[in-house]
């Protein structure tokens, strides 16, 4: 049967509306990641010495980190209900990491929120996010300058061993608190006959960085060669999510 007019309307209408909200989401991540990176940068070339002693740099970003980092997971939402083309398994895992190093490690640990590794994974997920959202929102609109492109397949060759090394000394500062406390564990007996241990999912989660980090890094040298190498034309490019 063939679609009355009134249905292509709607299904104009629909899809419109999906990428106004997708554009709207994008462009709302590169304005708060844009903000994060500014914060750093105020935080430690800006400001004084005064201004870092009275003030720790998880106490100046918190808000702005836990709002933008968090609202990733709109991004599972949108792989699984096919409004982006992401597989919604391997978007799960990219912000459920994510998400662990805030809400599972940052927050819920003192050293944490002491550890080097927050200002070194903040700034590359800040720069890797600008670059990533600004061009998920142009592709939406079609019109994707050559250079973004070039860096949306480039710069994770050192903005990913920068930002996974912040992440793991994150995690190594927190196990060094959950080691010596019995922090975020349940120990028996208690009512539900079950134990469990901060300090050992921490430990899981940090050696699952080793099999799981060369698997996603060749992934994007391979995306990277598709995109960029081989004679891709640029229109491709603007083609690929």
């Amino acid at each position: 049967m063939a679609a009355t007019k009134s249905e292509k309307s709607t299904a104009k209408d629909q899809s419109f509306t999906v990428k106004s909200y997708l554009f709207a989401y994008n462009a709302i991540q590169v304005v708060g990641w844009s903000y994060i990176l500014y914060q750093l940068v105020n935080y430690y070339l800006l400001q004084g010495p005064e201004f870092r002693a009275s003030l720790t740099l998880w106490d100046y970003t918190r808000l702005s980190v836990i709002v933008f980092q968090n609202a990733a997971f709109v991004e599972i939402l949108n792989a699984s209900f096919g409004l982006v083309k992401s597989n919604p398994m391997l978007t799960l895992f990219q912000v459920f990491s994510r998400m662990m190093v805030v809400v599972g490690v940052v927050m819920a640990t003192p050293t944490a929120k002491e550890s080097p590794g927050l200002p070194i994974a903040l700034f590359a997920w800040s720069i890797t996010e600008i670059i990533r959202y600004g061009y998920y929102a142009l592709n939406i609109v079609k019109f994707v300058p050559y250079l973004l492109v070039f860096l949306r397949y480039t710069t994770f060759i050192f903005l990913y061993p920068i930002g996974v090394t912040g992440e793991l000394l994150c995690f190594w500062w927190a196990q060094r608190y959950a080691k010596s406390t019995s922090v975020w564990s349940v120990e028996m007996p208690n009512a539900y006959n079950a134990t469990f241990s901060y300090f050992a999912l921490l430990w899981i989660v940090m050696l699952g960085y080793i099999p799981l980090f060369p698997q996603l890094y060749m992934h994007m040298f391979a995306q990277r060669r598709k995109i960029l190498g081989g004679g891709a034309s640029k229109t491709a490019a603007k083609k690929i999510n």
